[in-house]
């Protein structure tokens, strides 16, 4: 359920959030490109949306809340590619350049101009579903590990592998659709550190000398990313003595 209270700025960004804060932390495009002219970087991202077309469209032709899905599906399906086209040719269309948000935020408000609300909404119920029965597994395993510093990191490699499981992702989807996805198979098959960022010891030293006072966790709102990848974490934090907020974060916008 949507929330209509009133949305106000996360206090802890920098202000003013509308010039000193920028969700994406990727560099699409620098002060020296031409800005009507797409980055090799945000073709690579519209590209990477436009594969993603097709999963999408299968998902909201199967939509039954939905009058005549399947038309409905096959005009997202074309407009969100001519959004994407418009932008490889003129990033500042549509409200660019592009990134991830806006990518996002346009595929969206094309589903929901024809009335599609959430195309994934009996998937997450199904992955809901699993990853409950799967949680009470999930955290004894962890409790089992007597050293801190590896039981935090096996907290941490829960995260990502909850966060593996990303219906947005055309190949992830594929995977998803053919084969299932296995929470604790994703643990074990992570790639070795060092990662492409790796501030892990360094959060390690954190977590043993600081324990915070309260704790904010932005989340996805359903399925193994939240229920066995956040949920353990929070849990953790909580018997250390730690106020934890967990909060659904839009992609749209970062409030509250």
């Amino acid at each position: 359920m949507e929330s209509d209270s009133e949305m106000v700025p996360f206090p802890l960004l920098m202000t003013p959030i509308e010039s000193n804060y920028r969700a994406c932390t990727i560099p699409y495009r620098f002060r020296s490109d031409n800005p009507h002219k797409a980055t090799p970087t945000e073709i690579a991202w519209i590209d990477l949306f436009l594969n993603s077309i097709p999963s999408f469209k299968k998902r909201a032709e199967s939509d039954p809340t939905v009058p005549d899905a399947p038309s409905k599906a096959e005009n997202f399906a074309q407009r969100y590619m001519e959004i994407l086209e418009d932008m490889k040719n003129d990033p500042e269309s549509h409200g660019g350049p592009p990134d991830c948000v806006l990518l996002c935020r346009l595929r969206e408000q094309v589903l929901r101009e024809l009335g599609f609300r959430d195309i994934f909404k009996k998937v997450k119920d199904d992955e809901n579903e699993k990853a409950i029965s799967l949680f009470g597994h999930v955290v004894r395993l962890n409790d089992a590990i007597d050293d801190e510093g590896k039981r935090v990191e096996n907290l941490v490699r829960g995260i990502f592998a909850g966060n593996i499981f990303d219906l947005g992702s055309a190949q992830l989807a594929e995977v998803f659709s053919r084969d299932g996805m296995s929470f604790l198979a994703s643990c074990q098959n992570l790639v070795p550190r060092p990662w492409v960022i790796d501030d892990l010891d360094t959060f390690k030293i954190k977590w043993s000398k600081n324990p915070w006072k309260k704790a904010v966790i932005f989340v996805d709102n359903s399925g193994a990313d939240i229920i066995l990848g956040i949920l353990p974490f929070a849990r953790e934090l909580l018997q250390r003595g730690t106020q934890v907020c967990v909060k659904k974060a839009k992609i749209f916008n970062l409030k509250f």
